[in-house]
């Protein structure tokens, strides 16, 4: 992945992520205050883009990479304001486009904001989405910004992007939030819409580098949650360097309003929102050898 000027134009690699991007890039949030996205209190800034599809995907109005005009009739009164005016002028909120643009300047701008929030607790910014390597030329640029002024940075990342995007990431990022959801590429595809081949590869690269990662296995019950699966997971990262921890995300469909608010629909409907029945089985399999965490 290169680029040599900057265009007004989106162009998609074969991994579905951005090989020319705009000068502005597109993010749906950044979320103050967080404690669950690194070490110490973060700033975490949600791009929009992502070239997976995962069936439980707690960010949904992230996975398209553009602006996206929605609609919750929850909110709608029928008004007619909307007859008249631009989607952002609704008096209730039920008509709303998610994502904008935003300069490097001004998300520095944004991010300096929370200084004084870093410096005393250890904390930093945390490049989520989506997928934060969808847009990697802008991220490579906000990552720099945020070494000039001595902020630490982390990167939360499907791993599903371009592997020299990803360790050119890693030279400035002392931090990776690194998600595997499975072993079998089968069960991959299936239930995140693509092989997992280059997951796997790009974080065996990852590791040979001094960048430190976190491990985040969502734990989704009847999907991935059994010990054959878990195990294999186990076995894949126990020979890998610069693993720091495994957190365990409880599987949760209370995001399930996303997804109407969108025009799309849930992917795992028939799924209840209780924690895997196994946890504490997998929570023992990964404490053998990691620092383990469920939550977080």
């Amino acid at each position: 992945m290169r680029l040599v000027v900057f265009l007004p134009a989106l162009a998609y690699h074969q991994n579905g992520c951005l090989e020319i991007i705009l000068e502005k890039a597109v993010v749906f949030n950044i979320m103050r205050y967080g404690v669950h996205d690194g070490p110490g209190i973060r700033t975490t800034v949600f791009f929009k883009g992502c070239p997976m599809s995962c069936k439980w995907c707690h960010n949904p109005e992230g996975i398209d990479p553009k602006p996206q005009a929605v609609f919750d009739p929850k909110k709608c009164i029928k008004c007619g304001h909307c007859e008249k005016r631009s989607v952002g002028d609704c008096p209730t909120g039920a008509r709303e486009t998610i994502g904008y643009e935003i300069s490097v300047g001004e998300l520095m701008a944004e991010i300096k904001k929370d200084l004084p929030f870093y410096e005393q607790s250890g904390g930093g910014v945390t490049f989520s989405g989506g997928e934060p390597l969808c847009q990697a030329e802008f991220l490579l640029v906000a990552l720099a910004g945020c070494g000039e002024e001595h902020i630490s940075t982390a990167i939360d990342t499907s791993g599903y992007c371009d592997t020299g995007a990803l360790l050119k990431a890693a030279e400035t990022a002392g931090y990776f939030l690194y998600d595997i959801k499975f072993i079998d590429s089968g069960k991959h595809e299936k239930y995140c819409g693509v092989p997992n081949g280059l997951v796997l590869e790009n974080l065996e690269r990852l590791a040979d580098t001094k960048a430190k990662i976190l491990i985040r296995i969502p734990v989704i019950p009847a999907i991935n949650d059994d010990m054959q699966e878990m195990t294999a997971i186990y076995n894949f990262i126990c020979g890998l360097k610069t693993i720091q921890a495994v957190h365990l995300l409880p599987y949760h469909n209370i995001h399930t309003e996303k997804y109407k608010k969108i025009g799309k629909q849930y992917g795992l409907a028939e799924i209840s929102g209780d924690e895997s029945l196994n946890m504490n089985a997998i929570k023992e399999l990964f404490a053998a050898g990691f620092s383990v965490k469920v939550g977080g």
